[in-house]
């Protein structure tokens, strides 16, 4: 019971993802001594539903990643494995014999009817019954500390994730962890292809006309369907937040600026053809800029409002990008005085 206790404590005052995971990791381990371990991270749409294997033990030993930043080497779709389906599909923990002898078990974790972690463990002897209750406790606590980091770190309108859990997101972009080998072939291509995050700052073009003339709560729908495009719209490793209001910010993964603008295009034009109820149509301006390695948060938004305030001086429902403008001699590199902070709202309606 003191061990429990223990592992328990050293889970508790965690606030980070990766954090938290490690401490599972240790606790499985120190309980359970499996012979493979993974904690996946789940990633559903309407697309689909895919796996990041972020923490767990395996041939070589632990491994851990950043629980934020998917590396896509490590993903899978759900449906590539069986006893995941099954899982997911059952909503709850399955087992199968191996054949060498060793039970595989999978536990699933869920936010509302979506999954958001599969704990998947082999061990060489079945569970005794008191093996099996600190086990579903262990997950169990798990699931409760994941669920009330969820609601610290999304909009409670959008599902999104919200602006105070921006700068850290941010931050773990720009923090260039060490790589581990099987990131290596990823940095070359990203070095050999020019690509970089990207930043963008979307603003719903004159949002204060829908509240006006339809009410705040018919405006709070149109956040809520504005968001779910979004969330189709882009790749499941890109990240989405709601600034605050009808301001939105997506980071784009690594790609180059013509597949970033495509990306931010595709967006604008399915917003453009949406018909929202009771609103009808509306349009978004969207500005965009590369993340730079010396970037603060405030930086790199700076460079894409300013973006975004040229694409609404120039007829909004558009997308603009900053390196683009400045390229042209639209925008000068240095931070224009006259174009406001995306923090102040300032942009035009």
């Amino acid at each position: 019971m003191d061990k429990l206790i223990n592992h328990i404590l050293r889970i508790s005052p965690r606030r980070d993802r990766t954090e938290i995971n490690a401490a599972m990791v240790d606790a499985l381990m120190d309980f359970f001594h499996p012979r493979r371990l993974s904690i996946y991270r789940c990633y559903a749409n309407s697309r689909g539903t895919i796996l990041f294997s972020c923490a767990g033990y395996g041939e070589h030993g632990y491994f851990l990643h950043n629980a934020y930043l998917p590396n896509l080497l490590l993903c899978q779709p759900l449906d590539k494995d069986p006893l995941h389906q099954k899982c997911v599909n059952a909503k709850t923990a399955v087992m199968e014999l191996l054949a060498d002898g060793s039970h595989r078990i999978v536990f699933p974790v869920f936010r509302e009817e979506y999954p958001a972690y599969l704990i998947d463990l082999s061990l060489s002897e079945d569970l005794s019954p008191d093996q099996r209750v600190t086990m579903m406790g262990l997950v169990e606590y798990f699931a409760n500390h994941i669920a009330l980091l969820d609601y610290g770190e999304t909009d409670t309108l959008t599902g999104l994730a919200s602006r105070k859990t921006f700068d850290k997101h941010l931050f773990e972009l720009l923090g260039h962890p060490a790589e581990d080998p099987l990131d290596s072939a990823v940095s070359r291509r990203r070095r050999e292809t020019a690509s970089s995050h990207w930043l963008a700052v979307c603003d719903v073009d004159h949002f204060k006309l829908v509240n006006d003339s339809y009410g705040h709560l018919v405006g709070d729908h149109v956040l809520v369907a504005l968001a779910e495009t979004m969330r189709s719209s882009f790749r499941f490793d890109d990240q989405l937040f709601r600034f605050g209001g009808e301001e939105f910010i997506i980071l784009l993964q690594p790609t180059t600026e013509e597949s970033a603008l495509l990306a931010l295009e595709r967006f604008r034009k399915q917003v453009e053809t949406q018909n929202f109820p009771q609103v009808g149509h509306i349009t978004i301006s969207i500005g965009f800029g590369a993340l730079r390695p010396s970037d603060s948060p405030s930086r790199a938004i700076d460079r894409a409002d300013e973006a975004l305030y040229y694409a609404k001086r120039h007829g909004r429902n558009r997308v603009d990008g900053y390196e683009q403008l400045v390229s042209c001699g639209q925008l000068s590199p240095h931070h224009s005085p006259t174009a406001p902070a995306l923090a102040t709202s300032g942009t035009p309606l």
